[in-house]
């Protein structure tokens, strides 16, 4: 008499396969919930990164504050942008940083060589922000910006004590500080202080 051999039955096969498919889907599903947080983490990243690059182009500006010796405050605050004015490699520059519409905007002039042409461009850069040239478009998501500055060693909001004319001297510091709203992968905020001398 032969061994009997005896096999699968169908019932068998069938729990087999619905295990094997379940398992499949639940690793499709681990491989895809990674690739969404690789995606997610790249985002946060780039973000990151590129909000890095604008605060060190900010830090930059203000390190090379430079006086015009004009009636032009090489530095100046009107609640809407700060307008500085600095020092390049050919010549004084027009620098302007402004929150619109959720976005942090940077305009900044050619070299200049004359009070008329400060005067000139210090116009120019408003109108280009007004425009909302693209290009001028430094960072996205920001909910607020507020700038405080360093007077009589206190930090004080740049446009409350009303002495913003000719005779209010540049502050000593800038703080900013930077509201997010999420929308870029960002939120809260962030606080930068920077000491400033206008050469």
């Amino acid at each position: 008499m032969k061994p009997h051999h005896r096999g699968f039955t169908l019932v068998e096969v069938l729990v087999a396969l619905v295990a094997m498919a379940m398992m499949a889907a639940m690793a499709w599903r681990g491989i895809d919930a990674l690739a969404r947080s690789r995606e997610i983490a790249q985002a946060n990243l780039t973000q990151t990164t590129r909000l890095q690059t604008v605060i060190a182009q900010w830090e930059t500006d203000l390190r090379a504050l430079q006086d015009s010796h004009t009636d032009l405050k090489p530095l100046t605050f009107d609640g809407g942008g700060l307008t500085l004015t600095r020092q390049s490699a050919n010549g004084l520059q027009l620098v302007v940083w402004s929150l619109r519409e959720g976005s942090l905007w940077r305009w900044e002039s050619p070299p200049l060589r004359t009070v008329g042409e400060l005067e000139n461009q210090r116009q120019i850069g408003q109108q280009q922000l007004a425009q909302r040239n693209p290009a001028l478009r430094a960072f996205d998501g920001v909910a607020g910006l507020q700038l405080y500055c360093f007077w009589d060693n206190a930090w004080s909001n740049c446009l409350s004590d009303g002495q913003n004319g000719p005779s209010r001297p540049s502050p000593a510091g800038i703080r900013l500080t930077l509201q997010f709203d999420g929308s870029n992968g960002l939120s809260g905020s962030l606080v930068r202080e920077l000491e400033v001398a206008a050469r």
